[in-house]
């Protein structure tokens, strides 16, 4: 998730409640969120044109992501209702104390990796349609290297921050430099399972 500062938006929350964290596990409720994180706010019906589903479902997923916490009504358009983020700068953590809480983060990581992969997929499917400029800005990056488990916490809080400098353009379009475009960024840092060392 990105972070922006709005004054409705929360600092960065750390969620361990496995069945916060289950409400996530849901394709749509993904979409639905990653949507509501990159507008101001929306209606069921605005949300339904942008990731596909009719306005009764998205409706439904709306209250259950509104249900745990994630998004709240925005204030009434007239006769429209729309939502907006609470916070869109969470942290999904699993807690060794909270039964269920690390299963129900590995279903929700699943998810978004799948998604976050058929989004990248279909980037580089179509990149020759990019111009250079914006070809040559994009990377793909992999490397390996060895952490202990506080050198790996460590590097991980400085990825979650990386995206910090671009605060507030998301919410407020004027922030954002002339020519600027929406960017994704993805990074997953995790150690080796033991018995590949």
């Amino acid at each position: 998730m990105t972070s922006d500062e709005s004054p409705q938006r929360d600092a960065r929350e750390r969620i361990s409640d496995p069945a916060r964290i289950r409400a996530l596990a849901h394709p749509v409720r993904l979409k639905l969120l990653d949507h509501l994180g990159d507008v101001d706010e929306a209606t069921a019906t605005e949300c339904a044109e942008v990731v596909g589903e009719s306005p009764a479902s998205c409706s439904f997923h709306l209250r259950i992501l509104e249900k745990y916490g994630y998004i709240e009504r925005a204030e009434r358009r007239g006769r429209e209702k729309p939502w907006r983020v609470r916070t869109n700068d969470f942290d999904l953590r699993p807690d060794p104390d909270v039964p269920g809480s690390l299963l129900a983060v590995q279903a929700v990581a699943e998810l978004g990796l799948e998604s976050e992969f058929l989004r990248v997929r279909d980037y580089f499917s179509r990149v020759e349609q990019e111009e250079d400029r914006w070809v040559q800005a994009s990377t793909f990056t992999r490397s390996a290297f060895w952490a202990t488990a506080e050198e790996l916490a460590e590097f991980s809080r400085e990825v979650q921050n990386l995206t910090d400098r671009f605060a507030g353009r998301s919410a407020d379009p004027s922030k954002r430099p002339p020519g600027a475009r929406q960017a994704r960024f993805l990074a997953v840092v995790n150690p080796d399972p033991e018995e590949t060392r």
